[in-house]
C-alpha cells in the first residue's frame, strides 16, 4: 500500500474513534419488543437489536461489540459510518434532500458523481440510469436489453442472484426459497450451467484441470492461468441457442462475473472472453451483474477486470456503491437506448441527491486510502488463514474468491461431500455467539466473508481465530 494511502487509512480510523468517544453502552430495546410487528418472511440471523457501528464493528442494544463480516452483505464498503461519507451525506442533506429526475434531469451531486465514472467505468460504457436497488437496475437492463435488440429471451446462469422483484427473480437461481409459491414468473428467462469445478465430475476425472483447495490468486495459489475447464458448460450454452432460445430470440446473456450468493465461484480462464464472442457473434447483449462483486470489492473497480479484458454491454452496480446509503443503477453502451423514447425508464427516486453523493464519496475513499490495495492484500491474508484453517480441518474443501470477496465451502468432517445439511448455519450462529457477523452463501455448505475494503490485518486474524473455533463446533456437533 502507497505511505500515504495508509496514512489515510490511519487517520481515518482515529476519525472512528473521536467520533465515537462520548458513546458508551446502554440498555436499549430487544427484538422482543417489535418481533410481532415484523414480517416472518424475512430471515433473521439472529436477535441482534443494531444500536450503531463504526468500522468494521457493530454495536447492539445489549451492549456487545460484534466484528462485522458481512457488512450489510457487502453493502458497508467503507465499512460503517466512514467519517467522509458521513459528511458527504449531512452536507448535502442540508442542501437538498430530493431533486426527482423528471423535473431535475441532474443536480450537482449527480454531475460529480458522473465525472469520477467516467474514470472508473469501462471506456465504452458512458451513458448512465440511476436507480434505488439492484434488482431495479436488473429489470431495467431487462427492459433495456429487450427493447434495444426487438428480442425476448434473456439467459442467466445456475446460481445466480440478481434481485427479488419480478423481472430479477425470474433469472435468479441461488435458492428455491427466492422463487417459490410466487409463480408464474415471468416467461423468457432460461438458466445456463454455471461453471462450478468443485462437483464437475468431468474436472475430477481428468484429474483436477488445475483446481485445487486454494484459489488461482497470486501469492496464494496457482496461476490462474493453469486452471482449465471440461467445457461443459460453455458446451451447454450453445445447446441452449439451439434447444432452448434461438440467437434471433434472445436479446441478452446476464451474469454475474463471480457468482455472489451462489458461493462466490470463478468462471475458469477465458469464461468470459467466449460469453463476448458468443454474444458479438448472434448480436446477443452481454451484461455483467456487478452488484455484489464490483465497486472495489475484489482488488478492481469491477470483478470482471480480475478475469477478462473484455467489456460488457451493460455494467449493473448496487451496494457497496454508496457505502450503505441505496443507491444503484447501470451503465450502457450509448446506442441501446436508441429505441427508447423519454418516459420509458424512470422511478421517482432514481439518481437520489444524497445518494450520488455517498457514491462520490464513496469512490473518493477508496481511491485516496487506496483500498484496492488493501482490499487485495487483506483478500491474500484470509484466503492463506483460511487455507491455514483447513490444513488442520479436512471439512473445508474449497477457498475461492477474489480480494475481500472470499468462501470457504464445507464437507464432511472428514473431507467427503456432500457436507452435513445445515453446517454452515451451525457456523454463522456460533460465530454471533463469539460476536462476529458472518453469513452463507448458496444452496450448499459455504461461508461467505464480505468484510469493509479498510479492515486492518489485526481485525482478518480476529476474524480467523473466530472462524476456526466456530468451524470447531459445529463439525462436532455434525460428528
Amino acid at each position: 500500500m502507497k505511505p500515504s494511502a495508509e496514512a489515510g487509512l490511519r487517520a481515518t480510523r482515529g476519525l472512528y474513534r473521536s467520533l465515537h468517544t462520548t458513546t458508551a453502552p446502554r440498555a436499549g430495546p430487544t427484538l422482543d419488543s417489535v418481533l410481532e410487528n415484523l414480517s416472518p418472511a424475512v430471515s433473521k440471523f439472529g436477535d441482534l437489536v443494531a444500536d450503531y457501528g463504526k468500522g468494521s464493528y457493530v454495536w447492539s442494544t445489549d451492549g456487545r461489540k460484534h466484528l462485522d463480516m458481512a457488512t450489510g452483505i457487502g453493502v458497508l464498503s467503507t465499512g460503517h459510518c466512514h467519517p467522509r461519507v458521513v459528511a458527504a451525506i449531512q452536507e448535502q442533506a442540508g442542501r437538498m434532500i430530493m431533486a426527482q429526475q423528471n423535473i431535475f434531469p441532474a443536480s450537482r451531486p449527480m454531475v460529480d458523481l458522473v465525472e469520477r465514472f467516467r474514470d472508473i467505468m469501462p471506456p465504452s460504457l458512458t451513458q448512465y440510469l440511476f436507480v434505488s436497488s439492484g434488482s431495479e437496475a436488473v429489470d431495467n437492463a431487462i427492459k433495456i436489453a429487450r427493447s434495444a435488440t426487438g428480442r425476448q429471451n434473456v439467459i442467466a446462469f445456475d446460481g445466480a442472484f440478481h434481485g427479488r422483484t419480478y423481472g430479477a427473480m425470474a433469472a435468479t437461481t441461488s435458492k428455491t426459497v427466492y422463487r417459490q409459491t410466487f409463480g408464474p414468473l415471468p416467461s423468457g428467462v432460461l438458466a445456463a450451467p454455471y461453471p462450478y469445478c468443485l462437483h464437475c465430475k468431468a474436472r475430477a476425472a481428468a484429474g483436477g484441470l488445475g483446481y485445487g483447495l486454494a484459489p488461482n490468486v497470486p501469492g496464494v495459489g496457482a496461476d490462474y492461468a493453469g486452471r482449465a475447464c471440461c467445457g461443459g458448460p460453455l458446451e451447454a450454452l450453445e445447446w441452449m441457442l439451439k434447444m432452448h432460445s434461438a440467437p434471433a430470440d434472445t436479446a441478452a446473456i446476464l451474469i454475474e462475473p463471480i457468482l455472489g450468493e451462489g458461493g462466490f465461484l470463478t468462471p475458469p480462464p477465458g469464461f468470459l472472453d467466449a460469453l463476448r464472442v458468443l454474444c458479438d457473434r448472434h448480436g446477443i447483449l452481454l451484461i455483467f451483474d456487478e452488484v455484489q462483486a464490483g465497486m472495489a470489492r475484489t482488488g478492481t473497480w469491477w470483478s470482471h477486470q480480475q478475469l477478462s479484458a473484455e467489456q460488457p454491454d451493460m455494467l449493473l452496480f448496487a451496494k457497496g456503491i454508496a457505502s450503505g446509503f441505496p443507491f444503484a443503477g447501470l451503465a450502457a453502451r450509448p446506442q441501446l437506448f436508441q429505441a427508447m423514447s423519454p418516459g420509458m425508464l424512470g422511478g421517482t427516486y432514481g439518481g437520489s441527491t444524497l445518494g450520488c453523493a455517498a457514491a462520490a464519496a464513496t469512490i473518493d475513499v477508496i481511491r485516496e486510502e487506496d483500498l484496492l490495495g488493501n482490499a487485495t492484500a487483506r483478500g491474500a491474508q484470509l484466503m492463506r488463514g483460511l487455507l491455514d484453517v483447513a490444513s488442520r480441518f479436512p471439512a473445508v474443501v474449497d477457498v475461492r474468491g477474489r480480494g475481500l470477496m472470499v468462501a470457504a465451502e464445507l464437507a464432511a468432517a472428514d473431507g467427503k461431500l456432500p457436507a452435513p445439511a445445515g453446517l454452515a448455519g451451525r457456523v454463522t450462529a456460533a460465530a454471533g455467539r463469539r460476536d462476529m457477523l458472518l453469513l452463507s452463501a448458496g444452496a450448499r455448505e459455504t461461508i461467505r466473508f464480505l468484510p469493509p475494503l479498510n479492515v486492518s490485518e489485526e481485525e482478518i486474524d480476529a476474524a480467523l481465530s473466530i472462524f476456526e473455533d466456530s468451524l470447531a463446533e459445529a463439525v462436532r456437533e455434525c460428528t
